[in-house]
């Protein structure tokens, strides 16, 4: 029987710049709960927004995760020590407006669940909501580290959901990051019928014609035009925005077809605005909608796609690294240009 520390270390953060090893309580679990050694633990692209993190910092983060069972409440029987998982920090009520109208990740549960401490340290307390619909047994050919990517994975199966992705279209992704490559990846598993990217790093570009674009061109080119020129003169049935500048969302706006989508999977700082030519999404009935989360339907997606190899998650992963170079990975993921793509960190690695 393995023995539970008392004490652990924990990544904690205080900016982008400023994350520090420390000493913190090994959480105590009650009736209902896991404790959940971490074993895997990504770094989102959300994680290094200083202006989403540090109105709570300092705080652990780390939100994709994956790791095996040290530790099970009274009255918890679907799970085991020693059992494997992915979990998931954010679930919904499912008896709210939202959840029954199919909108889950509006629902004000989802907004405000969580584990603790965050994924980067090495056990976490899993609440009674997260274990009844927030735990993820990981089948034994998945590995932790492609277990870390459930949660991202189910994100990117949400949003291409709600975005009525069909085979055959077109579908131009802004901005070959983390987001933008398992959009890519998920769109060509998908039957998308001819797929083009931008970014700025020449790094990620080659990474996007990897996973699976057709065609990749630099975000500060004409991008409306090298659309059409890569799509036989039409511009894309779907576009998806995975860089928060302003300027791609104009982009997108200006990049997408007649009877077509833009999502706007990332976000931009506060107080941004977004003009739109309404006019012009009325006449051509053009959608704009966001995407945020998940759901425990599209996290158990995910893990279906990871599981059948159809996304190839772990050949994404640039930079494993130990708990004490979690500042490392800060510092990569905040660096613009930089030779990243995914930063996991392996607690007890």
């Amino acid at each position: 029987m393995t023995t539970i520390p008392t004490t652990q270390r924990a990544a904690v953060y205080y900016r982008n710049s400023d994350v520090r090893l420390e000493e913190r309580p090994v959480p105590q679990i009650g009736p209902g709960e896991l404790l959940v050694k971490i074993l895997a633990s990504g770094i989102c692209g959300s994680d290094v927004l200083e202006w989403y993190r540090m109105k709570k910092a300092p705080i652990v983060l780390g939100h994709e995760v994956a790791g095996e069972i040290a530790a099970v409440g009274d009255g918890v029987t679907r799970y085991r020590v020693g059992q494997r998982v992915a979990v998931s920090h954010h679930v919904p009520c499912n008896t709210c407006h939202y959840c029954l109208a199919g909108y889950h990740t509006a629902c004000e549960t989802l907004h405000t669940t969580n584990f603790s401490p965050g994924g980067f340290c090495e056990y976490v307390r899993i609440p009674p909501i997260q274990t009844d619909r927030g735990v993820f047994p990981l089948p034994d050919a998945i590995t932790f580290e492609e277990g870390s990517f459930v949660e991202p994975l189910a994100c990117v199966v949400r949003g291409q959901r709600s975005a009525n992705l069909r085979p055959g279209q077109t579908v131009a992704v802004l901005g070959a990051g983390i987001a933008g490559i398992l959009h890519i990846a998920l769109a060509k598993a998908l039957g998308a019928g001819r797929i083009v990217a931008t970014d700025i790093a020449e790094f990620r570009l080659n990474l996007a014609r990897r996973f699976g674009a057709d065609a990749v061109f630099d975000a500060r080119d004409d991008v409306p035009q090298r659309v059409r020129e890569a799509n036989g003169g039409r511009p894309a049935d779907l576009v998806i925005v995975c860089a928060g500048a302003l300027a791609a969302f104009k982009q997108a706006i200006a990049s997408v077809d007649r009877g077509g989508t833009v999502l706007c999977f990332a976000t931009t700082d506060p107080g941004v605005e977004l003009p739109v030519p309404l006019n012009d999404f009325w006449r051509n009935d053009v959608t704009l909608k966001p995407s945020y989360g998940n759901s425990p339907h599209d996290a158990t997606v995910a893990l279906q796609l990871i599981a059948a190899r159809r996304v190839p998650v772990a050949d994404m992963i640039t930079h494993r690294l130990p708990l004490e170079e979690t500042p490392k990975g800060f510092a990569l993921m905040s660096t613009p240009g930089g030779q990243h793509l995914k930063v996991v960190i392996l607690p007890h690695g």
